[in-house]
């Protein structure tokens, strides 16, 4: 009996296209798509869908979908929860985990038939519960198809591909964004060429303890990095590049993560300053220093040595001239 493998690949954003089944063997028409938001006329360019909807209401909205292949397809519609990748891009969940924020709340048909090179606009609709706390909810739809076809050793395989975008939901009441900032950490890395600084690496975790999405970012010794985006709830361990820095002893390396909401300037948040002590030992330098110490002792000595020696053969001379003067 063969093997049959199924592989998730998924691509989140708008007016994207992937090959359907990648990787396999001829036999099987590739299959190209792309998705889009749209209204009821047809894509309008937006990247993705952000609703604000007051607790029990609901929206309706579309999405496109267009048939870049050159068979009729099938291609299966779903929503589920979204989220940021640790890099920092957005995707939802998978097919086989289960939603239970705002994914839940779009509708949307199972599946279309798109003939090939047309677009068909599917409505799909965003229930808030009446119980949905105030803020950010993030959720994405795809439409995606699953192939099949045979590996070069003859196994079996299947490829589930998915094409979709972001569905924001904001739910209508107090916003109130606020960022934390932990594990604040830093070490140094000596350089082993004398004459160049070592590095100092400095990471911490930020955490979106508000209730709207944040873009982030940080300052560290005058070098500014945006981080990207956070939803509500979610952290994101952060490695700044390393910081050149001569080995000077105690260092104290200050952190200023400052963020945004996106969807709304107005919203202030409050910066978040950190600090960190971290030693930076010239250990090498330390090491150079004392083998030059040593081999100046040691020349010290050897000069006092020698010195004593040689007034030591000089006594021995002059006690000799003595004795032959006496003696004569």
């Amino acid at each position: 009996m063969k093997q049959f493998t199924l592989i998730a690949a998924a691509v989140m954003a708008a007016a994207m296209v992937v090959p359907a089944a990648p990787a396999l063997a001829a036999g099987e028409a590739s299959v190209t798509w792309s998705v889009a938001p749209a209204t009821a006329d047809g894509p309008d360019g937006r990247a993705w869908v952000e609703q604000k909807i007051a607790p029990g209401d609901s929206v309706t909205e579309h999405l496109a979908v267009r048939n870049l292949g050159k068979t009729a397809t099938t291609f299966a519609l779903s929503a589920a929860d979204g989220y940021f990748t640790k890099t920092g891009r957005f995707n939802m969940l998978q097919a086989d985990q289960q939603s239970v924020a705002a994914g839940t709340w779009i509708s949307v048909v199972d599946d279309v038939l798109i003939e090939p090179g047309a677009t068909a606009v599917i409505p799909f609709t965003i229930s808030v519960p009446a119980n949905a706390t105030p803020g950010d909810h993030a959720a994405g739809v795809a439409a995606s198809i699953t192939s099949s076809g045979t590996t070069e050793d003859g196994a079996q395989i299947g490829v589930n591909s998915r094409v979709g975008f972001r569905v924001m939901t904001q739910v209508t009441g107090d916003l109130a964004p606020a960022l934390t900032v932990t594990d604040l950490d830093a070490d140094y890395s000596p350089s082993w060429n004398l004459f160049s600084p070592g590095t100092v690496d400095v990471s911490y975790a930020a955490q979106n303890t508000g209730n709207t999405q944040l873009t982030f970012g940080e300052s560290v010794d005058g070098v500014s990095t945006p981080r990207g985006d956070l939803f509500p709830g979610d952290s994101r361990t952060v490695a700044t590049e390393p910081i050149r820095t001569w080995p000077l002893g105690p260092i104290t390396m200050e952190v200023a993560v400052e963020s945004t909401v996106p969807s709304d300037g107005s919203l202030a948040v409050a910066p978040v300053t950190r600090s960190v002590v971290v030693w930076a030992i010239p250990w090498l330098h330390l090491a150079v220093l004392l083998g030059v110490a040593i081999v100046i002792t040691m020349l010290v000595l050897g000069r006092r040595r020698n010195s004593a020696k040689l007034e030591r053969l000089l006594d021995e001379a002059r006690a000799e001239g003595r004795q032959e003067v006496m003696s004569s």
